[in-house]
């Protein structure tokens, strides 16, 4: 377990994170999302122990980091894929990682068949793609066999294939028990990993909840519709207050619940051919929850950014 309390952190007069708490649980994927600048990166850097904080703490375990004696055992993370030493080898930089720790050698060479990179074991991790670097910072992170394992951006870098391999890897460490905290910026690929979402803007908690909570709270329920007699219905829905849009192949409802629907279109002799629940997007909610937490405001139709006057 993860947990932060009171987390602030000041670079001169600049507040990066403020009075942030929040817990991240084992058992669960939990996404950490926020626009950019939101702080995500100097908190996951604090938790680590790269950072001090101003004030505040942040615990793995119920111990900071810099107090763990083999940290890769309990933490394993992935910051910045790019930190490996050019002319080291795949194999050479997890062996080093290993022997600091007191992991096992053959620990190395599982984790690299874990991450695909077998093949190119023994060659210059400078000479590797932004997606195989991603695949050895995973390795790394891996190395120790922790409880507890921190990604930023995971997915950078990764073709679909790898995508889908790390998403279902991360499902696959949580169903084990283990701690998952991940950070990105693909809100679709969020939707689809994380059950669990803490998410901040300008330094400070906004939201701390599950992800189908979140979207749920920020976005409009709606009701596609279906019929050859959209004539009769759709009257009988606005009679009712329900909001009705029409699409492509019949009408979109919002403010009446697919199963009042029914009972309509069966008092108006009305058959049906569609009637589905649709729920708005992560992304929909995203947006709508840290529209106010967004430093730069893009314009996209003039192709210009403007500083963002709203208060936080």
């Amino acid at each position: 377990m993860i947990e932060a309390q009171g987390l602030t952190k000041k670079y001169g007069d600049k507040v990066a994170v403020e009075d942030l708490s929040f817990t991240v649980k084992e058992g669960k994927v939990t996404g950490f999302l926020g626009p950019n600048g939101a702080g995500k990166s100097t908190t996951m850097r604090m938790m680590l122990g790269l950072d001090n904080p101003t004030s505040g703490s942040v615990t793995i375990g119920g111990k900071r980091y810099t107090e763990l004696h083999h940290p890769l055992r309990t933490v394993g993370a992935l910051l910045e894929a790019g930190w490996v030493h050019p002319n080291r080898s795949a194999r050479a930089h997890l062996a080093w990682m290993a022997k600091s720790n007191r992991i096992s050698p053959k620990r190395v060479d599982e984790v690299l068949d874990i991450v695909g990179l077998s093949e190119v074991a023994n060659k210059r991790a400078g000479g590797f793609s932004l997606g195989m670097s991603q695949r050895l910072g995973i390795a790394s992170a891996l190395l120790g066999d922790p409880e507890v394992l921190l990604f930023d951006e995971p997915v950078n870098g990764l073709d679909p294939e790898g995508i889908l391999w790390i998403r279902k890897f991360m499902q696959r460490l949580a169903d084990e028990g283990r701690t998952v905290f991940v950070s990105s910026h693909l809100l679709s690929e969020m939707a689809l990993t994380a059950t669990e979402l803490v998410v901040i803007g300008k330094g400070k908690l906004i939201s701390q909840s599950s992800t189908e909570e979140f979207v749920a709270r920020a976005t409009e329920s709606t009701v596609k519709v279906r019929s050859p007699h959209l004539d009769r219905l759709r009257p009988a829905l606005e009679r009712v207050g329900a909001a009705v849009t029409s699409a492509d192949d019949g009408l979109l409802v919002s403010g009446a619940s697919s199963d009042k629907i029914g009972e309509l279109a069966m008092e108006n002799q009305v058959t049906l051919h569609e009637l589905a629940p649709q729920q708005g997007s992560l992304e929909q909610a995203f947006m709508q929850i840290t529209g106010d937490s967004v430093e730069y405001h893009t314009d996209v139709e003039a192709g210009s950014a403007t500083t963002a006057t709203a208060a936080n």
